[in-house]
């Protein structure tokens, strides 16, 4: 019974933390209600659409790469003490790339929207970056600006950073979990419950909004949001912790017996006691409203069982929808080869070819004989165009030797006409 008192403390003492729900998502079983939204939170992207599952948020997708994606808070954070969980999931190639930011700034959808840390001009407000800084396994660095910086043509936005550690958060197969804590007095960071780095000199204010936005260059990790709790810190003052301690010893000092009916458990009693039928009927009814609520719990319990189980057969329905159309298609296909094959089989099985392959083997011996007449001749013609004609050939050795003579001819009589000339 100790055990119970003291659980029961440290549950109240948890939920001094109360999560402030519209600025916070995926603190429980399902990441929405709604498939394509997210209550109080806007999503965008550049390049593709972040997708919306049962249990994460992918901002940033395995393929393809240049891509971009945002989400962010509708309302303002209204509490000056605060933490905020943030787990994440960064997956992809071997040389994979692309930076995660958490943003608080003032009107962060309209001065950041989508971008990083090296992208974006001037905002006011603080942003944690998450990753591979100089080559390195991976790295987590705070941010500040007053809105008087602008980090797109900053020369060295490395140099800005005013907290870092070294976290290599690449393929990890599970969830990292980012814890960020301030106090009047305190601004920390904490990574997988281990201190980052921590300053009393950062006061964030008030009426800033929260916002996650993941860029990736050409071969990219796919970002994948699971958890976004922001919970107001509500802690008791001193005097009221210590009345509370004071009344758990004296709860724990009382006999189990006197606390017994704190706990709606009835006790037990041998039937000697109930001397009057009065008793009796009291005792039966106090037993009977017991069961009554056992019985009320376990049906709760198995309502919400069953809604959850209904949701997720829903979402495991809508995601294999596109399957079975294609299986559906696939299934067609076959079944109309399938059918064609058959038809094809019957018509060889039943029909007899050798009068078609007779014809067909005729055709060709034709065309063989046609083509190799055809082709003789056709060479023999162009044989007989293509030789030199004999009685032109002999006409021009005629016409040659008439010629020669009658130059000689003429070169006597010349040469006989010539004076003469004596010694």
């Amino acid at each position: 019974m100790k055990l119970l008192v003291s659980l029961a403390f440290c549950i109240a003492a948890a939920n001094a933390q109360s999560i402030i729900e519209s600025s916070s998502f995926g603190y429980d079983r399902r990441l929405s209600p709604n498939p394509d939204s997210i209550p109080g939170w806007r999503i965008t992207g550049e390049g593709h659409t972040p997708q919306i599952l049962s249990d994460r948020l992918i901002l940033t997708p395995p393929y393809p790469g240049n891509t971009r994606g945002s989400v962010w808070a509708e309302n303002a954070v209204s509490v000056p003490e605060w933490t905020a969980e943030f787990q994440f999931r960064a997956s992809g190639p071997e040389r994979g790339g692309g930076n995660l930011q958490l943003w608080y700034v003032k009107d962060g959808q309209a001065s950041v929207g989508a971008s990083s840390i090296y992208t974006v001009g001037r905002f006011d407000g603080f942003a944690l970056t998450v990753d591979s800084h100089g080559g390195r396994g991976g790295t987590i660095r705070g941010f500040l600006n007053d809105g008087m910086t602008d980090y797109k043509s900053h020369a060295n936005v490395d140099s800005l950073a005013f907290g870092h550690c070294e976290y290599p958060y690449r393929n990890l197969g599970r969830p990292s979990r980012i814890l960020i804590k301030q106090t009047s007095s305190n601004f920390e960071v904490n990574v997988d419950g281990k201190t980052c780095f921590q300053t009393n000199k950062v006061v964030l204010p008030t009426g800033y909004t929260f916002g996650i936005s993941a860029a990736t260059p050409d071969t990219p990790d796919s970002f994948e949001i699971f958890r976004f709790a922001l919970r107001s810190d509500r802690s008791l003052p001193a005097h009221q912790q210590q009345q509370q301690q004071q009344q758990q010893q004296q709860t724990n000092q009382q006999p189990i017996n006197a606390r017994s009916s704190d706990y709606g458990a009835a006790e037990d009693r041998p039937a000697s006691y109930y001397t009057t039928s009065e008793q009796q009927f009291a005792d039966l009814h106090n037993r009977l409203q017991l069961l009554n609520h056992a019985t009320q719990n376990v049906y709760k319990d198995l309502a919400a069982l069953a809604r959850n189980s209904d949701s997720r057969h829903q979402e495991l329905l809508q995601r294999t929808a596109s399957t079975r159309d294609q299986l559906s298609a696939i299934d067609s296909r076959l079944q109309r080869i399938e059918q064609a094959i058959q038809a094809l089989q019957r018509d060889v099985a039943s029909k007899d070819y050798r009068n078609q392959f007779a014809q067909l083997h005729k055709a060709i011996e034709t065309s063989h004989l046609s083509l190799t007449e055809g082709l003789q001749s056709s060479i023999f013609n162009m044989i007989h165009a293509a030789s030199p004609r004999m009685g032109l050939f002999i006409f021009l050795i005629i016409s040659f030797q008439l010629a020669l003579a009658g130059l000689y001819v003429a070169y006597k009589r010349r040469r006989a006409n010539m004076p003469k000339k004596f010694l």
